[in-house]
This record gives structure tokens, sequence and C-alpha cells, in this order.
């Protein structure tokens, strides 16, 4: 089931004041969310993507095409009442403390007071901000107003969350904990819509990525699809000899790495079993092949730089 989906999304902004010029932000942006799945937004400075979440948040205003949310027109605030969203750079009143911002959110949310005392409770220990529960937030580092800015994202219990940069200023090991967090939502059932640009990260959580530049979708897709590299193996086996080495070269023009360790390629699967059966002819162990994979970075970054 799709919880979210766009056909044909665009959105034009004026480039300046009584200027007929306009800048394109969004051109006919076509993608859909499956439920119950973390999806990631990816793209350079300019792509669109703070454009987008605005427009599926209700915050800006498409110019033409169709948005549904649960399957429903966005023109209706209902949908929002399931929604929960942690903005980029966001800001909570310095004067007030961490359960202060959970109880302010909560009865924003319309919670009654005893479930907001309850998720308040249960959602500080999640995040472990529960021993700065009292702590005023003009003493939170970074990495502590982000995981309170977590938290404050799940006080209603949604069913999409929307995460705007989730582990911007958090060390590595408080972005190995918001990865199990987002894990254990996940299991719960939750959908969430991440942007982040640590593609590091997205490619650990993520279970499929769009990529946009200059408004446009221009590859989407699950991430061991998309970043695979077709047709390229590497071959893990125990010790092979000078003499093997040369026919591995010579025959199947491998790549030899190590003296247990080469890559091969080829577009023709009964070449690689003819490699197999080469390797057990001769009492090699093979104790692993693997399709050689590309990093989501370098992909990203390849992409971009043919869209330029």
């Amino acid at each position: 089931m799709s919880i979210i989906t766009t056909k044909n999304l665009s959105k034009e902004y004026s480039s300046k004041s009584f200027s007929k010029e306009k800048i394109l932000a969004l051109n006919n942006f076509s993608f859909e969310v499956e439920s119950g799945e973390i999806f990631g937004i990816l793209g350079p400075n300019g792509a669109g993507k703070t454009t987008l979440i605005k427009i599926l948040l209700g915050i800006t205003h498409r110019t033409k095409g169709e948005v549904k949310i649960f399957d429903n027109e966005i023109n209706t605030e209902a949908y929002k009442m399931k929604v929960g969203y942690l903005p980029e750079n966001h800001k909570f009143p310095n004067y007030l403390n961490g359960e202060q911002v959970m109880q302010f959110y909560g009865k924003m949310s319309g919670m009654s007071s005893a479930d907001v005392r309850k998720k308040t409770d249960e959602l500080l220990k999640l995040v472990d901000m529960e021993k700065w529960r009292k702590t005023k937030i003009k003493k939170y580092s970074k990495g502590m107003l982000q995981r309170l800015g977590l938290a404050q994202a799940m006080i209603n219990d949604p069913e999409l969350i929307f995460l705007d940069e989730p582990t911007d200023g958090v060390d590595p090991i408080g972005r190995k904990e918001i990865r199990d967090i987002l894990e254990d939502l996940k299991e719960r059932g939750k959908t969430i819509f991440l942007n982040s640009h640590l593609l590091s990260e997205v490619e650990l959580i993520c279970d499929r990525v769009a990529i946009m530049h200059k408004g446009s979708l221009v590859k989407s897709g699950r991430v061991d699809e998309i970043t695979h590299i077709s047709d390229n193996y590497i071959i893990n086996c125990s010790d092979v000899s000078e003499v093997i080495m040369n026919k591995l070269m010579m025959n199947f023009k491998a790549t030899i790495l190590s003296i247990n360790e080469f890559h091969f390629k080829t577009d023709n699967i009964d070449e690689l079993n003819r490699l197999i059966d080469f390797m057990r002819q001769n009492n090699i162990l093979i104790r692993g092949i693997q399709r050689e994979k590309n990093t989501l970075e370098n992909m990203f970054i390849n992409l971009i730089g043919s869209q330029n």
C-alpha cells in the first residue's frame, strides 16, 4: 500500500518581485512511498528536497500535479494527525526543559494530559534523554537537541514520520542509536521519510531512495539494486599458486587482488559457471562469490555529475 503518492508534481516560484520569470523548484515529480518502509530522499543543495517536504506537509502549495497521503488528497487537514515531523535546524524555546517541550507538542497534537505524560516517559527513555528531562533547552548540545527533536516527532504516535537531517550533529555512537530507533519504528509498522546529506547513513538504514536534481527525479529504487555493479564479481578462495593465477588472468581475464581474492567480470552466467568448474577441478576452495557493489555516495556523485 502506498502511503505517499505524487504524480507530475510541479512547483514554480517567481524569481523577483514584479517579474514574470519563474523558477521551477519541482518538475513533474512522480514517486511513491510504501507503507512500513524507510524511504530516503537525496539530492544536492537546490535540488527541490525542502520544497517537496513542505508540499507533502501542507506548508507550501503545489503549482500543479497530484499529491496523496494515506490515499487522500492533501487539501484536508485530517492526515496531519497521523504525521510526525522533525525539521532541519529546529528550535525549541530556551526557557523550557525537555519534559516541557514534549508536553507542549503533545498538547498541540490534541493529546490528553495522561497520554502526554505516558508518551513523554516512554520516548525520552527511548532516545536516552530521560536524565536531562528537567534540564533547560539552553544547556542542550546539538546532539541532545536532535534526540529531543526525534522524540517530539513521535509524541503523537504517528503512522508517517518526516525526518530532515535527524543525525546532524550527533556523534557516531548516537547515530547508531538513532538508526536502531528507526529500525524499531519500522518493525512497529511506521513509515519513515528521511532526508539526510550523510549518504553512508542513508545506505545503512533506507529500504529505497529517490535521487533528485534540479527539481526532477533522476533515479529511484532499492539501495541494494542501485548500488551494485552489474556483472562484476569478487571471488574469495583458498590460496592459489602462481600457475593458477596466470591461468585465471589469461583464460578468464581475472584481476588478481591477492593469493586468495580476485575480480571477475562477465555478462554471461555460463562463463561464471565455467570459472567455478575450473577452480573445483584444481581443488581450489571457493569461500565466497559476491557481486561487486558501489557505495551510494560514489553512485550519487557520478550520477549528479553526469546530469550537470
